[in-house]
């Protein structure tokens, strides 16, 4: 994403990383779709909209990972989202707004889309919608985090895009004095972050779409 990320380092400076837990994709892919699962699609979402401080580090995963086995899913590419972003370049928030609660409607554990829409409802002093987006854009990230702990490309983090990358990134606190590298797998991509002898490793999937 071209937009800045200033917003972030000021949300997550203090945020602590919690345990890691290994994803395991096949897994996920079963249980959101099973209605006897606890990590069912339709029950994680209905707490994730009503209480998303109550979501513990596993049910964030399968929420985060579990969208890219959704077919409803938006794509920063599309008009519509093309359209969100010249809304908040335009400082026009309330139109920003409103398109961003269609959209996040359709697709609501896009990341990109929940970070417009914090920083609009921040723009127009909006607290109760800027703290309930936060918690849920905490929970998703808290599913990245737990996925690894970046230092090896075992234990790489790992994200659904390159956009989540960045965002991740930002999070981390990791800018442009460090070097990428990148190594191509056959369903995912490897960068590997290097500043004065540390290395951060993250894991971007590219899945199928499956239905």
């Amino acid at each position: 994403m071209k937009y800045h990320f200033f917003l972030l380092f000021i949300l997550f400076s203090v945020f602590g990383f919690g345990q890691k837990s290994k994803v395991d994709l096949k897994a996920i892919e079963k249980s959101l779709k099973s209605s006897d699962s606890p990590y069912n699609y339709e029950k994680l979402i209905f707490k994730y909209k009503g209480y998303p401080k109550s979501l513990d580090s596993i049910e964030s995963q399968y929420l985060y990972y579990g969208r890219n086995y959704r077919s409803d899913k938006i794509s920063t590419s599309e008009d519509r989202f093309k359209s969100l972003v010249d809304a908040f370049k335009q400082n026009n928030f309330a139109d920003c707004i409103k398109q961003g609660k269609e959209l996040y409607d359709k697709d609501p554990t896009n990341l990109d889309i929940l970070l417009i829409l914090l920083r609009a409802y921040d723009s127009v002093k909006d607290g109760n919608n800027f703290m309930h987006h936060l918690n849920q854009f905490r929970a998703l990230t808290d599913g990245i985090k737990s996925s690894g702990d970046g230092e090896s490309e075992k234990t790489a983090y790992i994200v659904n895009s390159v956009g989540d990358e960045y965002i991740l990134l930002n999070i981390l606190n990791i800018g442009q004095d460090y070097t990428r590298s990148s190594k191509a797998m056959k369903d995912s991509m490897y960068d590997i972050w290097e500043k004065e002898g540390k290395k951060i490793y993250i894991k971007i999937l590219y899945l199928e779409l499956t239905n």
